[in-house]
């Protein structure tokens, strides 16, 4: 199954935080499934560490192809069709990179890595 990390999924598999689940560590973890990793998480972490709100994240920022790529991950860029099927969503749910998330897991057909189970309401298959 192909699938597709949200960015705090990413952040816990990076450091080994057991606030990562079990279930999401042996499917990252299974090497028959493919892990992708979106540039809006790229963004998000950016963003974050330049306002303060990821302490130690500094590194992931600076290095963040390398890092994924480092981890056998691919990058799934963000297309036009990404970007309209986000904006277009009429959810209640504000967060753009979720949004974006959501759209890439529809469009791409992957499985969403996310303890968000938010998610589950919007038509993608997630695991946690």
């Amino acid at each position: 199954m192909n699938l597709l990390l949200d960015t705090h999924a990413l952040i816990w598999w990076l450091a080994g935080d057991p606030a990562l689940s079990p279930l999401a560590r042996e499917a990252i973890a299974n090497e028959a499934n493919p892990v992708a990793v979106s540039a809006a998480s790229a963004m998000e972490v950016a963003t974050k560490v330049r306002i303060g709100k990821l302490p130690g994240g500094a590194l992931l920022a600076q290095d963040f192809e390398a890092i994924i790529a480092a981890q056998g991950f691919d990058e799934l860029p963000i297309t036009v069709r990404h970007a309209r099927m986000a904006g277009a969503m009429a959810i209640p749910h504000k967060d753009p990179f979720d949004r974006l998330l959501i759209a890439q897991a529809q469009a791409e057909d992957m499985v969403l890595i996310s303890n968000e189970a938010l998610f589950d309401g919007f038509g993608v298959k997630r695991i946690w």
